[in-house]
């Protein structure tokens, strides 16, 4: 397993955002597992998050300029902590996010921050995608912006799982909308991490278990 992937799980077992248990996912499944990024709650720990999806921005998309999107609530964290990071090396791109409700007063409208023009492209940061019911619901409100395109998304972690059909969600929500969602880790990646301590033997089974039955394959 590369360096950086062992870093970052162990980043979010101790910041408390990858648990494991019996949770359901925002799609209504039933997961053995779960990724909360509402559990970063220091400076150093939201500083860190942000630096892991900066290396992944850098990977994937170099520097090229976007406009990021953090949707409400936990994007929000995401998308502030990656600019930051961003801009600590070389790459000065804006931000914003979406209230819940449109605001009537004041500067009013749905969206805080930079609000991109049309020809601008946009990359969503998520914290993870089981079925891709909030990337849909994300791009239902950037739908709101004309001449922005999508160019990326990014999540923590990649379920491996089917979406609406037998597809993996992540293939799903690229071949529906015609940008590539990226992750820094994904399930499998988790299980051979968890597997190199036997005490893990239990949640590994679990997780394996539910694959069989919701994953999408490697």
């Amino acid at each position: 397993m590369e360096s950086y992937k062992r870093e970052f799980i162990e980043f979010l077992q101790q910041a408390g955002v990858l648990k494991f248990g019996d949770f359901t996912a925002k799609s209504g499944r039933k997961i053995p597992y779960f990724i909360n990024a509402g559990m970063i709650k220091t400076g150093e720990d939201i500083s860190k998050l942000g630096e892991f999806y900066a290396q992944a921005y850098f990977a994937r998309l170099g520097k090229k300029p976007t406009v990021l999107y953090g949707p409400a609530y936990k994007g929000i964290s995401i998308a502030v902590s990656a600019a930051v990071a961003l801009s600590k090396n070389g790459l000065n791109i804006p931000f914003f996010f979406n209230r819940k409700e449109a605001k009537d007063h004041g500067e009013g409208g749905i969206f805080v921050g930079y609000v991109p023009q049309a020809g601008e492209e946009v990359v969503i940061v998520e914290d993870v995608i089981t079925a891709g019911t909030a990337i849909r619901e994300s791009m239902s409100i950037l739908s709101q912006l004309e001449g922005v395109k999508v160019a990326a998304s990014f999540v923590m972690v990649d379920r491996k799982e089917k979406g609406q059909g037998d597809k993996g969600a992540m293939q799903e929500i690229s071949d529906e909308f015609g940008f590539p969602v990226f992750s820094i880790v994904d399930v499998y990646d988790i299980i051979e991490y968890l597997e190199e301590d036997p005490a893990n033997e239990e949640n590994v089974t679990r997780i394996k278990n539910y694959l069989a039955v919701n994953g999408a394959g490697v």
